[in-house]
């Protein structure tokens, strides 16, 4: 960074200062967790020689914060993936089910945003498609913050949910299902899309102004030819905005295609694969007729679903990390 060229390329430039902030921030939580665990050992010796129970107590608390310490740089050791320090974007889609659909897809994005906020990541709208009654219908999001990605990838999947609907006069118990996506965000320089195999298409686009107001020429659709893949972004004013954000997510989405097949591989010498389809969903929530959020992947399960819908994910993400802790390696 002393180098008088550093910053000529502003994009590899941030992206290189973000990683010595974060590995800085690692390293010296590290030495302070030793250092206080250090001190801790010297008035535990002082609070038996002097049998001072006040003492005693203060040290129990103390030993639990640094417990909880511990525990979480226990779980960042597992965030070994190629791409676990990045960025994500993530998004999720309500499937099918209607307005109950739509809804639980809003849900999830709330329980996201709220996990989020815990983690002090920074959370930034792309796309958005409402609900005619409620919810939304899709939602694609950025969340920036030290290992963002390497704890929400195994989010992604389908998640169920049951209770009793809100949403028609006999409120009768009702399924729900939505597909949550989670990306890595790239930069330029780590994984070049090939723009000759990318099909750019401008389509209208309808703001916010409801109706056809506000109409312009502005939504934009990229396709990527050789697998279908399509992303579509039209929440931006600008065209080359939305082309901008639309290629970010396409790159990522190919370059991610790419790890999963090299996943697949090892789960299918290990006999283990499954596809991602919509039948196989990872976690389902039920609130009715009683409460439970379980995880098919990890079988851990909590009946506090509302502490879980309010974005209390630790549990579930750190024992999805353990259970895939080896294909990281």
């Amino acid at each position: 960074m002393a180098d008088p060229k550093f910053w000529s390329d502003q994009s590899v430039a941030k992206a290189k200062a973000k990683k010595l902030s974060d590995q800085k921030s690692q390293v010296e939580g590290w030495f302070k967790f030793e250092s206080d665990l250090h001190d801790l050992e010297g008035l535990v010796v002082m609070a038996v020689s002097e049998e001072d129970k006040a003492l005693e107590n203060d040290l129990k608390a103390k030993f639990k914060v640094l417990e909880a310490l511990f525990e979480q740089f226990r779980v960042m050791t597992f965030l070994s993936g190629r791409y676990d320090d990045h960025d994500a974007i993530m998004s999720i889609h309500a499937g099918a089910g209607g307005v109950d659909a739509q809804d639980w897809a809003e849900m999830l994005l709330r329980m996201y945003l709220r996990f989020c906020e815990t983690k002090k990541f920074k959370v930034s709208i792309i796309d958005e498609s409402r609900g005619g009654e409620a919810g939304v219908k899709s939602v694609v999001f950025s969340i920036d913050g030290s290992y963002a990605y390497g704890y929400l990838k195994g989010e992604a999947g389908v998640h169920r949910l049951v209770r009793l609907s809100a949403f028609n006069p006999a409120h009768t118990r009702e399924t729900s299902f939505a597909l949550v996506e989670v990306l890595p965000a790239l930069e330029e320089t780590e994984y070049k899309l090939n723009l000759d195999q990318v099909e750019i298409e401008a389509k209208t686009s309808r703001g916010h102004g409801g109706q056809s107001v506000n109409t312009t020429y502005s939504a934009i659709r990229v396709t990527h030819k050789p697998s279908g893949i399509t992303v579509t972004i039209q929440n931006e004013r600008s065209q080359s905005q939305n082309k901008e954000q639309a290629l970010k997510i396409l790159t990522s989405k190919i370059a991610t295609l790419e790890e999963e097949k090299q996943r697949q591989e090892k789960l299918k010498l290990r006999g283990e694969f499954h596809s991602a389809e919509w039948g196989n969903q990872i976690r389902s929530y039920v609130l009715h007729p009683y409460k439970l959020v379980k995880d098919h992947r990890t079988n851990y399960e909590t009946s506090d679903a509302a502490s879980v819908l309010e974005g209390n994910l630790d549990e579930l993400i750190k024992k999805y990390l353990e259970m895939n802790r080896s294909f990281d390696q």
